[in-house]
C-alpha cells in the first residue's frame, strides 16, 4: 500500500465520493461520529469529510496487515471497550489511526481535495506551477497542525490514561513525519538534468506501518508519577530488572501502555477469540463497524 491507491469505500461511512460541492459536504460532515467542536470544523473545511473517511480506511487496512499473523487481527466488531482500557493494541490504535489521519490529510492537500491547504512550502514554486510539474509536495506541515487543533490536547490531564492516549498518538505523527523525504526531477532536453525541481514527499504509509508494529513489539509499560517542579503528572517506565538505571520517561517514539492484554484466544468482551478460524480467514476478517472513525478521533474529549 502507498497511500497513493484510490481507496473503496469504507464500511458504514457511506460511498466515496470527490470533493463536496454546494454545502453537500456539510451533510457528509453531520454523518460522521464527531465532537460538537469537531463538527464544525469539518463544516469549515470542504473535503475534509472524505479525508477521514480515507484516512479511516487506510488505518484499518494497514493494521489489518501489520496484525495478519496475530491473535487479533484488529477487529473491533461489536467490542469497542478494547479503546476505553491501557493495553498495547490500544496503544497501537491511537497510533496508526493518528498516522493515517496525519498521511491522509498531507495527501489531500497535494492533490487539490482540500479548499484550505494546497503544496507543501516548495522554494520558487507557486502551488499551480508545482501542479503544472507535477510536483506538488505532500503538505505535512498543514496536516500535523490542523490535526492538533481537531484532535485537541491533552497534554495537562491528570489522567494516565489520557496522557498515554495523547502521547501514543503523537507517535503515530512523528512516525509519519519521519518518512517525509526529498524527492528530485530533472528537466531538460533528452533526459539531461539542466533543471531540476525538488519538493517533499511521504513516504508509502506501509513502511508507516511497518515502524509502528516494531513499536507496538517493544512497547513499553508505563506507570504515573507526579513531577514535583512541573506538578502535573507524568509517564514513568520502570527500570528493566537487572537494569541500573532508574525510572525513566518512555522517548518520544515508545509505544505506551498500562495494562497487559487480555487472551485474544478466548472469547470476551475484547475478542471474538480464535477457536474454529484459520490463521488466513482471521487475517482476511475486515470489520463493519464504524468504531476506526472512533479510534481516530478519542484523543478530543467529548464537548
Amino acid at each position: 500500500m502507498t497511500g497513493r491507491e484510490v481507496l473503496t469505500p469504507f464500511p458504514g461511512l457511506g460511498t466515496a465520493a470527490a470533493p463536496a460541492q454546494d454545502g453537500a459536504h456539510l451533510k457528509q460532515c453531520d454523518l460522521l461520529k464527531l465532537s460538537r467542536r469537531q463538527k464544525q470544523l469539518c463544516r469549515r473545511e470542504p473535503g475534509l469529510a472524505e479525508t477521514l473517511r480515507d484516512a479511516a480506511h487506510l488505518g484499518l487496512l494497514e493494521c489489518q496487515f501489520q496484525f495478519r499473523d496475530e491473535r487479533w487481527n484488529c477487529s473491533l466488531e461489536g467490542r469497542t471497550g478494547l479503546l476505553k482500557r491501557g493495553f498495547k493494541e490500544t496503544a497501537f490504535l491511537y497510533a496508526v489511526s493518528s498516522a493515517a489521519l496525519t498521511h491522509a490529510l498531507a495527501r489531500a492537500c497535494s492533490a487539490g481535495r482540500m479548499e484550505r491547504c494546497t503544496c507543501d512550502d516548495s522554494p520558487g514554486l507557486e502551488s499551480r506551477q508545482a501542479w503544472q510539474w507535477g510536483v506538488c509536495g505532500d503538505n505535512l506541515k498543514y496536516s500535523t497542525k490542523f490535526l492538533s487543533n481537531f484532535l485537541g490536547s491533552k497534554k495537562g490531564s491528570k489522567d494516565l490514561r489520557a496522557r498515554a492516549d495523547a502521547h501514543n498518538t503523537h507517535v503515530g505523527i512523528k512516525a509519519v513525519k519521519s518518512g517525509h523525504r526529498t524527492t528530485c526531477k530533472c528537466h531538460g532536453v533528452s533526459g539531461s538534468c539542466a533543471v531540476r525541481t525538488c519538493w517533499k514527499q511521504l513516504s508509502p504509509f506501509r513502511e508507516t506501518g511497518q515502524v509502528l508494529k516494531l513499536c507496538y513489539d517493544s512497547a513499553i509499560k508505563v506507570s504515573s508519577a507526579t513531577n514535583e517542579a512541573l506538578g502535573r503528572l507524568e509517564l514513568w517506565a520502570p527500570a528493566r530488572q537487572g537494569s541500573p538505571t532508574q525510572d525513566l520517561a518512555p522517548r518520544s517514539g515508545d509505544l505506551v501502555y498500562m495494562e497487559d492484554s487480555p487472551s485474544f484466544c478466548r472469547p470476551s468482551k475484547f475478542s471474538p477469540g480464535t477457536a474454529g478460524w484459520s490463521a488466513m480467514a482471521r487475517s482476511q476478517l475486515t470489520t463493519t463497524s464504524t468504531s476506526w472513525v472512533q479510534a481516530i478521533l478519542l484523543s478530543q474529549p467529548p464537548k
